[in-house]
């Protein structure tokens, strides 16, 4: 979805100017896109919210499945419209996002140079005359701040599970024709482990606001059937999901 992704600023882009998002093309090829913690209620009843596990950081985290397949996102039609009452704020953000500087705990904002949403006359303008941030940047600025605080959340969050050894792998076998095709690297909470929990744990779990988010996950794995019926509008195809204990 980014392709060239500077930090952004006054002397860079003095008179650019960002258009709302029209359309979804961008992500037209995401097959997956990542959520946080407080976008578990809206998201769970659209797509299937499921776990990948980022080796080089020793770490889970959520995403939402938008397709079955690399490439293709079912939710984004061929006129680059998001056929779905809910999108990820990672989508809506775009072509903006946050890197990690030098400095510990310091973030900078950057921006995707080869988007179409930027402009030299059309939309809002980035930066005043002065060169200082204008609204359209303060609340770019406001809103990349709270995914952030989020962020750090949802790490809470998944680096408990793990630490519990909760996620187990989610083995996808869709059938595709006569084709079977596995869909691996997928992860879900093993619901006998959470079962098991003793009482002060899980009391424990839900005094720190992660059982509507256990929950939330847990129920919409019931959504990687609308991902099949998506599928079946292009394509003959239906799924077993498997939990092993």
């Amino acid at each position: 979805m980014f392709k060239s992704v500077v930090p952004v600023n006054s002397n860079r882009h003095q008179g650019k100017k960002i258009r709302p998002i029209s359309s979804f093309a961008f992500a037209g090829e995401l097959h997956f896109a990542s959520i946080m913690a407080h976008e578990f209620q809206r998201a769970a009843s659209t797509y299937p919210i499921v776990f990948i596990e980022d080796t080089e950081a020793d770490e889970f985290r959520p995403v939402v499945l938008l397709g079955l397949e690399p490439g293709k996102n079912l939710f984004v039609d061929a006129d680059g419209k998001w056929n779905a009452s809910y999108i990820p704020a990672i989508i809506r953000r775009y072509p903006f996002a946050l890197a990690r500087t030098a400095e510990e705990g310091v973030f900078s904002i950057c921006i995707d140079e080869e988007s179409n949403l930027i402009d030299d006359s059309e939309g809002l303008p980035l930066f005043d005359a002065d060169g200082k941030p204008a609204e359209a940047m303060e609340n770019v600025k406001r809103y990349l701040s709270e995914l952030q605080q989020m962020e750090a959340f949802t790490k809470a969050f998944c680096a408990e599970l793990k630490q519990l050894n909760m996620f187990t792998p989610l083995n996808m076998r869709v059938r595709d024709g006569n084709a079977v095709r596995n869909v691996t690297g997928l992860y879900a909470l093993n619901e006998e482990r959470l079962g098991n929990l003793s009482d002060q744990r899980f009391l424990e779990m839900r005094k720190k606001g992660y059982l509507p988010l256990i929950y939330g996950h847990l129920t919409s794995l019931a959504q990687i059937e609308r991902l099949v019926m998506l599928k079946e509008g292009r394509t003959t195809g239906a799924v077993d999901n498997s939990q092993p204990v």
